[in-house]
């Protein structure tokens, strides 16, 4: 008889992260942390457009990151046809991969559990733990609470951070106040989700989120001054009262967020799972703790992909 070996019969832990063209060091990065911290059984979605698949393929093959299993799915940006205004002042949010977070089942079968995870990552605990985080029935998805972590209340206030509905979403339109959404409710940050298809799919938050989307576009119902606002703004409406929380030490973030602001150093060696959103990216100059980023970067094979930094 042929039975499965232990290995095949331990569960398989899907996590989603993107690859975009410009940034793809980045995805390299977030997945060799989390492959060198865990003894789990993970199988990365790498979702990229057509263009990109073929060179993060060979990045990967050519590394040894060639271990990790691995799926690659191409994500076809007709799918946002009409429903993204175009804002000038912050390009980069229109990516069209910046809304593969709202497509989860669509990239993902037979899972029951997944976890998406922006590229400017880095993990440094065991993913089982983040896994592992309890969804309340009903809930298709945690997240980090922007208002769970006080070493950050300090950063907060110290760069404008946005922390809650008011900065996200803009109360001089109708359709904003008709949600009854006070606009100091506390927001939460969609670079790190832990999602349960099949209440995605039963209260089709996929359906509801392009709901959103289209609405913006006819209205223009985000602040548009806003880092991100394309992508969250429409997960803080629908998820608004329906979404557990994530564990505060598995999403530190803002790390991205000032060139000179730093979190100590002791902080950072307890936390699991770092996030450097905001525009000073670990793989551009300048930026902050790119130490504890390039730890994991695997230099790309074919040369196209190169780090930035001062003396370069």
């Amino acid at each position: 008889v042929d039975l499965e070996s232990p290995e095949e019969m331990e569960e398989e832990i899907p996590v989603v992260i993107c690859a975009a063209a410009g940034r793809m060091g980045a995805a390299i990065a977030a997945i060799s942390s989390i492959y060198s911290n865990t003894e789990a059984n993970v199988l990365f979605y790498i979702v990229g457009l057509k263009t990109t698949i073929p060179h993060f393929r060979k990045w990967i093959e050519n590394s040894k990151l060639k271990e990790i299993k691995f799926k690659v799915v191409e994500f076809n940006p007709m799918v946002l046809k009409g429903k993204i205004r175009q804002d000038a002042s912050r390009p980069e949010l229109l990516q069209p991969l910046n809304f593969v977070r709202f497509y989860l089942p669509l990239l993902i079968q037979k899972h029951e559990k997944v976890i998406y995870l922006d590229d400017d990552i880095i993990v440094q605990g065991d993913i089982q733990e983040l896994y592992d985080t309890k969804l309340a029935p009903g809930h298709a998805a945690a997240f980090s609470d922007d208002c769970d972590l006080p070493s950050t209340h300090e950063m907060v206030r110290s760069v404008g951070m946005q922390n809650t509905y008011m900065g996200f979403l803009d109360y001089r339109k109708q359709a904003i106040r008709d949600l009854g959404i006070s606009p100091s409710t506390c927001s939460f940050n969609p670079g790190v989700i832990v999602a349960n298809m099949t209440e995605w799919k039963h209260q089709r938050i996929t359906k509801q989120l392009e709901k959103w989307m289209q609405r913006n576009v006819e209205e223009n119902l985000y602040s548009s001054t806003l880092g991100g606002g394309v992508a969250t703004s429409p997960m803080l409406i629908v998820f608004h009262g329906k979404y557990s929380t994530i564990n505060p030490m598995w999403h530190i973030r803002h790390l991205g967020w000032s060139p000179d602001t730093r979190y100590s150093e002791h902080f950072l060696q307890e936390a699991k799972l770092l996030h450097w959103n905001g525009r000073y990216k670990p793989w551009d100059y300048p930026s902050v703790h790119t130490d504890l980023w390039e730890n994991w970067f695997i230099p790309d094979p074919s040369g196209k992909f190169k780090l930035t930094r001062p003396d370069s």
